[in-house]
């Protein structure tokens, strides 16, 4: 005669177990997500003559230049530093965001779209 749930081994209650976990990890996951799109990250460049703010929601905040840093002669090397602190932060909030996903898949998020 079967098992009930026609499962060999009792697989029901360990199918029960593994959604329980699934269920659990993506609570924590949607935590996780929150508290870093609340996050800011800060980045220089120039020595610290611009600074870009960018949110975990990939979004910038904030910009602050230095007023010696603008000269109208040299108008390209002002966006260079504006786009190598920009991507500097957000290079730290990418990091960030792994990271603390990472902690919760054990490292298996690298398929996952994580």
């Amino acid at each position: 005669m079967a098992k009930r749930g026609g499962f060999p081994g009792g697989m029901p209650g360990n199918m029960n177990n593994l959604m329980k976990q699934a269920q659990k990890m993506q609570k924590q996951m949607a935590e996780t997500t929150k508290a870093l799109e609340e996050k800011t990250y800060e980045a220089t460049a120039g020595g610290g003559v611009v600074s870009v703010t960018v949110s975990g929601k990939k979004e910038v905040t904030a910009i602050k230049i230095a007023e010696e840093v603008v000269d109208p002669d040299d108008i390209e090397m002002l966006e260079d530093l504006i786009m190598a602190a920009t991507n500097e932060a957000f290079r730290a909030m990418e990091s960030d965001s792994q990271a603390q996903l990472s902690k919760l898949t054990g490292g298996l998020g690298g398929g996952f779209g994580f």
